[in-house]
């Protein structure tokens, strides 16, 4: 399923699928420490059991090591324009 609309500048929408509802969580866990993020909302990814969990992530709040990660990025894009 698509987005209805394409998230605001600096967010990102991510969706996770995932065997178990644990697993999804602890990913999602891991993102809520780098970024700041909607509350998350779970739905089944098939008949076998699996999860889908979808949140939205804050990149212009990144917390440390996202931040660094996001800093070394930006500047990699702004070299190949430039080139």
């Amino acid at each position: 399923m698509q987005p209805k609309e394409t998230p605001s500048d600096g967010h990102a929408d991510v969706r996770i699928v995932a065997a178990s509802p644990e697993v999804a969580r602890r990913v999602a866990e891991v993102l809520r420490h780098c970024f700041a993020a909607t509350e998350q909302r779970s739905y089944p990814a098939d008949t076998e059991g699996g999860t889908r969990l979808q949140l939205t992530v804050d990149t212009t709040r990144a917390a440390e090591p996202a931040r660094s990660w996001l800093e070394t990025s930006r500047s990699s894009g702004e070299d190949r324009r430039q080139k």
